[in-house]
């Protein structure tokens, strides 16, 4: 071992120990739930996806922040209409607060805005670390679950948010080319130790023509996942096709918010009730939580140990 792979390793013991001591500090650790939405290529919906389930979860009388961690093409503002003054970078640097940071999009939906700061999370060294998570930490009190906006791709970033979270919801289209990057994303998932522990993968068919479409592509990919890669993925349901979904996106407000009683709407309803467990298919209960603070852990673990 060199000297470079024995300072990460000290690294990752150093974070092993704050994750215990914060376990045994924090009573109330484990109620928040985390969803990490992501895809094999871009131009699937993916940001789209984040903000109008949030929205439809917010209806449900659950609490959403949402987390735009997308680094490359950052654009939930975009579809919200707004302008993020500050991000997670403030936070990090400490010159702005919690309250500084997120802004309320709408009743029980909080935007909390990425930028560079989910790059730096892996560079703090101990004290900055466990005190930024602290602050994070905050968000239980206020929300119920922290839905991640990633980018897509099999990036290192992407892939550590996905293993981190509770669950990771993976969207594609009946494309042939979002198919083929899909199932790319879930042999490298498959590759690391992490997954098949405690991360629940789930998928989503966009674009659908019909929801006959949608559950024919998902049954191929999870007929080839199972097969061949060992794994067992939840289809929780598809997008059909709607008009109303670019016309919600040129208007800068979420579809859900504009049009509850449109096609695409009814979709995301149904995908909250499976989220929810509260369809026929209901994939995880609320126990499933590991809370926040050990997402945000595991998340700076991967960074740590893999550049």
């Amino acid at each position: 071992m060199n000297q470079t792979d024995m300072t990460f390793s000290d690294q990752a013991k150093e974070l092993r120990r704050i994750v215990e001591l914060h376990r045994q500090e924090s009573r109330t650790a484990g109620n928040m739930r985390t969803l990490a939405v992501l895809s094999g290529k871009g131009g699937v919906g993916k940001s789209n996806l984040s903000l109008n389930l949030a929205c439809a979860l917010a209806e449900q009388d659950q609490r959403i922040v949402l987390l735009d961690a997308d680094l490359g093409l950052a654009n939930i503002d975009m579809l919200c209409g707004i302008t993020a003054r500050y991000n997670l970078t403030h936070l990090i640097d400490g010159s702005k607060k919690m309250d500084d940071v997120l802004i309320e999009f709408v009743p029980n939906v909080w935007i909390l805005p990425g930028g560079s700061g989910i790059r730096e999370l892996a560079d703090l060294d101990e004290p900055r670390l466990s005190e930024l998570i602290d602050s994070l930490a905050t968000l239980e009190d206020r929300a119920d679950i922290l839905i991640v906006d990633t980018g897509a791709g099999i990036h290192r970033g992407v892939l550590s948010f996905a293993l981190a979270a509770d669950t990771a919801i993976l969207i594609t289209t009946p494309e042939p080319t979002s198919i083929r990057d899909a199932y790319g994303v879930l042999k490298t998932l498959r590759a690391s130790p992490k997954v098949g522990g405690r991360t629940d993968i789930a998928f989503v068919v966009n674009m659908t023509n019909s929801e006959e479409e949608g559950f024919e592509v998902a049954s191929r990919i999870r007929k080839a996942a199972n097969q061949f890669l060992g794994l067992s993925i939840n289809y929780i349901g598809c997008i059909v096709n709607d008009d109303l979904v670019g016309k919600a996106v040129r208007i800068r407000k979420p579809f859900y918010q504009l049009y509850p009683a449109s096609r695409a709407s009814e979709c995301i309803r149904k995908l909250v009730q499976t989220l929810l467990g509260t369809s026929e298919r209901g994939i995880t209960g609320a126990g499933s939580s590991r809370g926040l603070k050990a997402f945000f852990f595991r998340l700076t673990r991967k960074h740590f140990t893999e550049r």
